[in-house]
């Protein structure tokens, strides 16, 4: 899901030139974020505007916000007809569909039209009634997304994928994949919470320090430090979007069955994978499942770790997290 605001796990960097050749680095807003990229070593100073042309085709594709994306035409398609779709669009939504699975639907693309009911955006918000709710709930469940070949379909009028909780991990996996194989050895795309590394700091320095923030304190106090190298660091966090009703506060992570914001203690989860669309949707998978169920869910996968912070400031950690993380 998605965005920028007072961050709960804010993921700082803190990183250093490599060898001789000065850190290449540019920062622009796109996908409903603050997006930087930073190449270590390079061959060609144009890669890093080759990247950010690569998320923007992306982002036209798998954005539901995106007038003509391929998840525009889908919704708009809903109940109607089969929609012809890109290669990138039925990879991530067939992922999606997997997540949902592991997940036992806690994870679900199809919450669009509960999304776009609360529409929380900037501070502000909808809170809906009981009848509108009952509207859209309904709508909700990926078993009526059907993903073929080339093409996808939503079986019924009103449904609406949103890939907010995958595209963000799906497109950094492509950005590195294109900056490898353009000789790209030492690189840190930050696409807003979602950390990709491509190796370590340089060939003499192999890993990089990323500091994880205390999501119940201020910007800036920090839980600890992850040292590691060619992984991808994803936070979602229930503070990262969020606005006030009659003086309650209420935030972005939906819970597809209540209709309404989750609320199980966990202020976020952090997720250290090899890929970050598997980050991504874990870390909204694990929020949504609580922190007895999420960490069932990470302990039973190969090659992923978590952290759990509670919003009583305790912690949990997977059974591997240990060997990358350091408390402050």
């Amino acid at each position: 899901m998605k965005k920028l605001s007072p961050l709960l796990l804010l993921l700082l960097l803190l990183l250093s030139a490599c060898g001789q050749q000065e850190p290449l680095s540019k920062t622009n807003f796109m996908l409903d974020t603050i997006v930087t990229i930073t190449l270590y070593d390079w061959k060609d100073a144009s890669t890093i505007d080759q990247a950010f042309d690569e998320i923007r085709r992306l982002e036209a594709l798998l954005s539901v916000e995106q007038e003509g994306s391929d998840l525009d035409k889908l919704a708009k398609a809903a109940g109607q007809d089969w929609v012809e779709i890109q290669p990138e669009t039925e990879e991530v939504l067939r992922l999606a569909k997997e997540y949902s699975a592991l997940s036992h639907g806690a994870f679900d693309v199809t919450a669009g039209p509960l999304i776009d009911l609360w529409d929380i955006h900037d501070g502000a918000g909808h809170y809906p009634s009981s009848e509108e709710l009952a509207a859209v709930l309904p709508l909700i469940g990926d078993k009526d997304l059907l993903v073929e070949e080339g093409r996808a379909y939503l079986s019924r009028p009103g449904m609406i994928a949103n890939l907010g909780a995958i595209a963000k991990g799906f497109i950094a996996d492509r950005v590195k994949e294109m900056l490898t194989e353009q000789g790209v050895e030492h690189a840190v795309l930050d696409l807003g919470r979602n950390i990709l590394l491509i190796g370590g700091k340089s060939a003499k320095e192999d890993v990089f320090t990323i500091g994880v923030q205390d999501p119940n304190q201020e910007q800036g106090q920090l839980m600890g430090y992850l040292k590691t190298s060619d992984k991808s660091i994803v936070t979602s966090g229930v503070n990262e979007r969020k606005f006030t009703h009659q003086g309650q506060s209420y935030h972005h992570v939906l819970d597809p069955v209540t209709g309404f914001p989750v609320d199980n203690g966990l202020a976020s989860v952090t997720i250290l994978s090899q890929t970050s669309a598997d980050g991504d949707a874990l870390s909204t998978a694990c929020l949504l499942l609580g922190q007895e169920e999420g960490l069932n869910l990470v302990e039973s996968l190969q090659g992923v770790e978590a952290l759990f912070i509670a919003q009583d400031g305790t912690c949990v950690e997977s059974s591997g997290f240990g060997a990358y993380f350091v408390a402050a």
